[in-house]
């Protein structure tokens, strides 16, 4: 796997890449860093060109002077785009990442292949999601993104050691203004009036006892011109590192055939 650090639009950012063919890139969500996309990268590289970044104030990438927005972020992967000489990609995120997929589908349609948004939303519309983003920018705002880092590390490590302390040390190095911001915007972000808008292809993706992400679900899939809508039995938010194997193969069966799934 190559690692690498790139004066990006005024901040360092460090990204992490592996294979060749179709590139795919991987967007995470707040406090969370591009290590949470590892088996994405092991397993769909043998296949794509598979790039996951750290976004600004996150993980390994240097802090950010400007205010993070869905807009900045999507300005980020353009310019990390032109600088591997990608023409077009697939993007990829979870959670609120998969709002940042949307923004980008609708802010830079010619630079995308199409979407895949695993546990995300295009607003956030719920007093329970609402109050948990609140609760992770209130924490960042006193300085508290080690307690944040404890938890999701170890939620997604599902008790491997050795992954939990390679999602925890990474994450505890978020900067937790940049983190506040994040979670901020996400907390207002609304695309559902635009995603009519998106004509590329969108794989949606949830987690079947993930129960208050399905309204989210279904407004997508009733919004979205072209899209699939996949539930996995059993599993919950944790899609990318609870349900690896599976997301990677409905991963390449939708960039393989770059369709609507049947």
């Amino acid at each position: 796997m190559i690692e690498e650090y790139a004066d990006i639009n005024g901040y360092k950012m460090h990204y992490s890449e592996l294979g060749t063919g179709t590139p795919i890139i991987f967007i995470h969500p707040p406090v969370l860093t591009s290590v949470n996309f590892h088996y994405q990268l092991q397993g769909l590289s043998a296949h794509f060109r598979t790039i996951a970044f750290d976004i600004r104030g996150h993980g390994r990438s240097g802090p950010s002077r400007e205010k993070i927005t869905y807009s900045l972020i999507v300005e980020d992967i353009k310019q990390l785009m032109d600088r591997l000489e990608i023409d077009k990609a697939y993007l990829c995120g979870y959670s609120t990442g998969g709002s940042i997929v949307l923004e980008f589908l609708l802010a830079q349609p010619d630079r995308a292949f199409g979407g895949i948004v695993i546990g995300g939303m295009s607003e956030v519309a719920d007093r329970k999601l609402r109050t948990k983003i609140s609760l992770g920018r209130i924490c960042s705002e006193i300085g508290m993104v080690c307690p944040i880092a404890l938890i999701t590390a170890w939620a997604q490590s599902h008790s491997n050691t050795s992954f939990f302390r390679k999602l925890f040390n990474d994450a505890n190095k978020t900067n937790p203004m940049n983190a506040k911001q994040y979670y901020q915007y996400s907390l207002h972000y609304d695309c559902t009036d635009r995603l009519r808008q998106i004509s590329q292809p969108v794989l949606l993706v949830y987690g079947e006892k993930d129960r208050p992400f399905h309204p989210y679900a279904k407004l997508l899939h009733q919004r979205l011109a072209k899209n699939e809508l996949y539930y996995f039995k059993n599993i919950d938010h944790r899609i990318p590192t609870k349900a690896a194997g599976k997301l990677n193969r409905l991963i390449k069966q939708f960039i393989d055939t770059d369709t609507p799934l049947h």
